[in-house]
């Protein structure tokens, strides 16, 4: 082959690699909903819970208040059944996060996790500023319209039953609604492909 030929094949080369390069980023992209930003919580022990403590680990977050009469209490035994399935995967966690901070201190977080007899290394309860809470339904996790964020906090209340799950590079990679067993089921499988990876 002359040396023009070979020329015109490396470039062929590096474009196509180039292609290929970008075509991965945008496939990785399109099936990332959100990304989670940074954050600190106080759970149920009092003790800070951030981004940092998360990384490297699968895990669905919701969003929930102790006194709910509605469909907390659903979503909640529904989310046992994932815990009870996963809760020997060292790579998984449940991040429970409370709507309603001004009610569900500390204390109240502390029996909440106990009435469910849960291990709370697993199933993790937050509690924080109403504001960042709030945030973060709406923009780290996509589980809540930004739409719905009203001018002033005191009037804004979060109430949803769908639930994220988030891979070990802190993507948002599906969506599920917590009051569907189907999806419950589905998300339990999904959970263990993740871990399989």
């Amino acid at each position: 082959m002359s040396k023009k030929g070979l020329i015109y094949l490396g470039f062929f080369a590096v474009l196509i690699a180039v292609f290929y390069l970008i075509v991965q980023k945008w496939i990785v992209k399109k099936d990332t909903i959100s990304v989670v930003q940074p954050f600190a919580f106080v759970n149920q022990d009092g003790k800070t819970v951030t981004d940092k403590d998360v990384t490297g680990k699968i895990y669905v977050s919701e969003f929930f208040f102790t006194t709910c009469p509605g469909i907390c209490p659903i979503m909640n035994a529904n989310m046992k059944k994932v815990y009870e399935s996963l809760k020997q995967e060292k790579d998984f966690l449940i991040l429970s996060h409370t709507c309603d901070p001004e009610t569900d201190s500390v204390p109240m977080l502390r029996r909440y996790a106990d009435s469910l007899q849960v291990d709370t290394e697993r199933w993790i309860f937050l509690t924080g500023r109403k504001d960042s809470l709030y945030k973060a339904a709406r923009l780290s996790y996509a589980i809540d319209d930004p739409a719905n964020n009203l001018k002033s906090i005191e009037d804004d209340f979060l109430h949803t039953q769908f639930w994220a799950l988030v891979n070990k590079k802190g993507e948002v990679k599906k969506i599920y609604d917590g009051l569907k067993e189907s999806e419950v089921n589905t998300m339990i499988s999904d959970i263990r492909q993740m871990l399989n990876q």
